[in-house]
């Protein structure tokens, strides 16, 4: 009997590492998130997406957790109550901005150091400074390229959605569908 348990565990753990080295050649546009509507493609629910992303990183704890639809206009403490944070101050959100005075050749982000784009981010209780973020680009560049043609504004939705492939309020740095700085 101890033979079954012992080899339905081994067997448990190869199914795993396969799934892991799976997904970890998949790219994320490769990938569709349920609800997806192309036949035969890898048909993941997003938790079951971040989590092979995470995996195959090497990171084994997290979690996930649904909010209902109102949270947003919850109170920050009941937030942190819901997500069983520590603080209010542990409670971030990513933001994706676009840098309207980049010059016309910079149309993308295969330039981390001059991109079209930047993922920002921001802890609830701080708020964004663009001035910081334009102050930051300008010393990554070593001051080649000049602070006014920084100037980022909150991407709209549709561009973060195309860009991210999250809705508005579920955007994540990981598992983006393009690689922005």
């Amino acid at each position: 009997m101890d033979r079954f348990a012992d080899l339905e565990r081994v067997q448990t753990l190869i199914l795993q590492r396969i799934e892991k080295l799976e997904l970890s050649l998949l790219l994320p546009q490769e990938l569709d998130v349920k609800g997806g509507s192309d036949v035969g493609r890898n048909v993941l629910t997003t938790e079951e997406f971040l989590s092979g992303i995470l995996r195959s990183q090497g990171v084994s704890d997290f979690c996930f957790k649904r909010v209902p639809k109102d949270y947003y206009d919850w109170s920050l403490d009941s937030r942190k109550d819901v997500l069983d944070a520590s603080s209010v101050d542990h409670l971030c959100k990513s933001i994706v901005m676009v840098n309207t005075q980049a010059s016309a050749s910079v149309t993308d982000c295969s330039d981390h150091n001059n991109s079209k784009y930047y993922v920002v981010v921001v802890q609830y209780t701080a708020r964004l400074n663009a001035e910081n973020i334009k102050n930051f680009l300008y010393t990554l560049n070593n001051g080649k390229i000049a602070k006014k043609k920084f100037n980022m504004r909150l991407a709209p939705e549709k561009e973060s959605l195309e860009l991210t492939g999250f809705e508005h309020n579920g955007v994540t740095c990981i598992g983006m569908k393009t690689d922005i700085p």
